[in-house]
């Protein structure tokens, strides 16, 4: 039986700390579907659409990896999916709560679903999609925390090509 493992998120934008989890997570599970959420809380800079191609490109080579959308329930997607876990990132003290929360309902809702932490690389362990988009908007240099795809793409969302 395949291990899939529901990686969700808004992704607004992928950075490296998030790739960096889905290529670890392949090693621990068979498949990694990124599962991208349209963002009710927040405001995103790029588009559902947007977020999903710049991730398609970004994975195309990556073996076990795929993405998509969802706007459902979190572990009624990963059930339709067959997904044995939910798989989150820890960068510090302050997600953990958060996270465990969120884990706690999840379980609650339904016991069969697991949630794997993971922590980032340590190169990536202050990394955050919205310190990416202010340095980006101010022109500062985010080549090292984003894939090139990402990167140009938040060099024309601030018009700085």
């Amino acid at each position: 039986m395949k291990r899939i493992a529901i990686y969700p998120g808004t992704f607004d934008p992928l950075t490296n700390g998030h790739l960096d989890l889905i290529t670890r997570g392949l090693g621990i599970f068979d498949e990694v579907i990124i599962a991208v959420a349209p963002s009710i809380k927040k405001t995103p800079l790029f588009s559902l659409e947007e977020r999903l191609a710049m991730i398609a490109e970004v994975i195309k080579d990556i073996q076990g990896a795929s993405v998509e959308a969802f706007d459902t329930l979190l572990v009624e997607y990963v059930k339709k999916k067959k997904g044995v876990a939910i798989l989150r990132g820890l960068r510090a003290v302050s997600d953990f709560e958060y996270e465990l929360q969120l884990a706690l309902m999840n379980r609650r809702i339904s016991h069969d679903i697991e949630t794997v932490f993971m922590m980032p690389s340590e190169e990536y362990s202050f990394l955050t999609a919205s310190i990416v988009k202010e340095v980006a908007s101010f022109g500062g240099s985010v080549k090292d925390f984003v894939p090139l795809q990402v990167e140009e793409a938040l060099k024309k969302k601030f018009k700085r090509v």
